[in-house]
């Protein structure tokens, strides 16, 4: 079989876990064009340069991108994949996924996340956008626009020949909203970066992550402060303020630190504490990979790599007195760093794309000519 002409889609490129999908996509076929709406000129470079942008790009376009679902719409569906025998889209919160091909081009699919603020979190968009002082009109745009929006998206996510989701969370979203079976397979985790010698000696716990009020990391500032543990809180964002205001002596506040320390506070904690739900969750890998157990909230992705009393510990609600309970009855002992390291490797960058390659490769030999 001839090599694939392969073209890649992706809803924009500005940094995340969603970015690190198609960077592996373009590290297994360098020559493929990546179509985007709009992308940063750090990812352009990492990208090598093959990024094709249209009008989006542009100012004012570039700075109002977020409420631009319409236009957005738009060009997704005018590019041309005619000449393509793959085209992989990678889509989340945007419309990479709408695209067109013809009935020789396999379609594939790979979903962070049915649109969140149509389906699953429209009422928390509707309470805080999240674009600040462009809040105002987000809401009313969404409200507007809802209606015929979700038809938008329910129709084109019938359009991609394979759905493949992130995690078993995002599979039962698919079905819930877009009525699609999928198949999983985990982000790539940069796991080598963290495969460092765990310290000896592991007396605080940890937790990192952009400060948002959905990552719910006040729950875990709670727990830690009225139990009087250490807690090392490694990241910022708008809740920042409010966080070291509430936050007790036992904890403690890091910002600006490189990969490296990062790396070495992950790899000296007893447990990295995780309280948000989250679509997949990257960071609790990396600590996994670290040789960290994770204590989750248990829900969504992290159902895919917290094993109760293997990896790490769940607790059951979104509270800091479930967290608090958990904690108590935490023991560092029962977690092993080989142990977790090799769970941490089932996520790496290596067993992703020899997944997608895999796929691929089945079904274009079924796909007709």
């Amino acid at each position: 079989m001839s090599k694939p002409k392969v073209a890649i889609v992706h809803d924009w490129l500005i940094g995340g876990g969603a970015e690190r999908v198609t960077y592996e996509l373009h590290k297994m076929y360098p020559d493929a064009p990546i179509y985007a709406s709009y992308c940063s000129d750090e990812w352009r470079k990492q990208l090598d340069n093959k990024v094709v942008t249209g009008f989006l790009q542009h100012w004012p376009f570039s700075k109002l991108r977020k409420l631009l679902a319409v236009p957005r719409i738009w060009w997704f569906t005018h590019l041309d994949f005619s000449g393509y025998d793959v085209v992989i889209s990678v889509s989340g919160n945007g419309e990479a996924f709408g695209v067109k091909t013809g009935k020789n081009t396999l379609h594939v699919n790979y979903c962070h996340t049915p649109t969140h603020y149509y389906w699953r979190k429209y009422n928390e968009y509707l309470k805080n956008p999240g674009l600040g002082l462009l809040n105002p009109l987000a809401r009313l745009g969404l409200r507007l626009l809802i209606g015929p929006l979700r038809r938008w998206d329910y129709k084109a996510a019938q359009r991609a020949d394979i759905i493949v989701a992130n995690s078993n969370h995002i599979k039962q979203d698919i079905k819930t909203y877009y009525h699609r079976d999928s198949v999983v397979i985990h982000p790539p985790v940069d796991v080598a970066r963290f495969a460092v010698k765990p310290a000896k000696e592991r007396k605080r716990f940890i937790t990192v992550g952009r400060q948002t009020p959905y990552k719910r990391t006040d729950i875990i500032v709670e727990a830690c402060s009225k139990l009087n543990l250490p807690l090392i809180v490694i990241g910022n964002g708008p809740e920042h303020s409010r966080l070291t205001k509430m936050a007790g002596p036992s904890v403690t506040f890091l910002t600006g630190l490189g990969d490296k320390k990062v790396t070495a506070q992950l790899a000296a904690a007893q447990a990295f504490l995780f309280a948000a739900f989250e679509d997949f969750g990257i960071t609790p890998v990396e600590a996994l990979a670290a040789g960290t157990p994770v204590i989750a909230y248990k829900s969504g992705g992290a159902l895919d790599y917290v094993v109760e009393g293997k990896t790490g510990l769940f607790f059951v609600q979104q509270t800091a007195a479930s967290l608090e309970k958990t904690l108590q009855k935490f023991d560092p002992a029962q977690f092993k760093a080989p142990t977790l390291q090799k769970a941490a490797a089932e996520f790496s960058p290596e067993v992703f794309r020899g997944t997608i390659q895999a796929l691929l490769h089945k079904n274009l030999i079924q796909k007709p000519e």
